[in-house]
């Protein structure tokens, strides 16, 4: 067993040694040769690794940005509120559900990026510049069918009086046209939960109205109400009849 005053002394040694070996490792290593024998194609794989790990990180944002997934949750989120339900489904199967219909509904325009761009850079058919171009136009694509006129206006306007030239909806930039087509998703996300959640409030306002004649004071409506909201829903089948208007809403 070693001995408690032992510890400092060996740690000492160890930082003497660790000491004596970096300057041998430093005289040993070349750094200047290494860069030096590194070729252009070499530098080129490493500034692609790094863009690779860049694109993966930010990769759940941009899914938000250019595909349906944010009218999916607002709706969705919305609708968990009007029913009084704060933690019923959970965060993780909104989310989940949200995912899955926005992979279906951006399977078109995901299997048109991935046969007209990754594949034929993966076969080293073209260039990563143009293999851009024909992933990110389905996408363009996508976005112009569903953005408001009136969004769109709003921030080619915003780009005319910082000096960029006019642009339209097909060739905008993604500076122009991502910014506009999320708040066009979250104001037609706000429209379909409005629509939502008017029924639930009307059951609401008449179970409010009834216990409050019965001079129940002390019982609030919202757990009267709870049941006859679920029942509602279910009777109408809601889900099936607010998946489907979801996924016809967009263009």
């Amino acid at each position: 067993m070693i001995r408690r005053p032992l510890l400092p002394a060996a740690l000492a040694a160890c930082a003497l040694l660790a000491g004596f070996a970096l300057p041998a490792a430093a005289q040993g290593l070349d750094l200047g040769a290494i860069a030096g024998q590194m070729q252009g194609q070499t530098v080129g794989t490493i500034v692609q690794l790094f863009g690779l790990l860049t694109v993966l990180s930010l990769a759940p944002g941009i899914l938000i940005m250019v595909t349906s997934f944010t009218r999916f949750i607002i709706v969705f989120s919305i609708l968990r509120s009007g029913l009084g339900l704060p933690s019923t489904p959970a965060n993780l199967i909104l989310i989940s559900l949200s995912l899955f219909m926005t992979f279906y509904v951006m399977g078109p325009t995901f299997d048109r990026a991935w046969n007209d761009g990754m594949q034929p850079l993966m076969a080293e058919e073209i260039t990563e510049a143009e293999a851009f171009e024909r992933i990110s136009d389905p996408f363009r694509d996508f976005m112009a069918a569903n953005v408001r006129d009136k969004d769109f206006d709003l921030f080619a306007n915003l780009a005319r009086e910082r000096g960029q030239a006019d642009v339209s909806v097909e060739d905008a930039d993604f500076r122009i046209l991502v910014p506009a087509f999320m708040i066009s998703e979250i104001r037609r996300g706000f429209e379909i939960g409005f629509l939502i959640v008017l029924p639930f409030l009307v059951i609401d306002l008449i179970v409010a109205t009834i216990t409050m004649s019965m001079g129940m004071m002390m019982l609030p409506p919202v757990v009267v109400s709870l049941p006859f909201k679920i029942l509602f829903f279910v009777l109408i089948d809601g889900w099936n009849l607010l998946v489907g208007s979801l996924v016809r809403s967009f263009a």
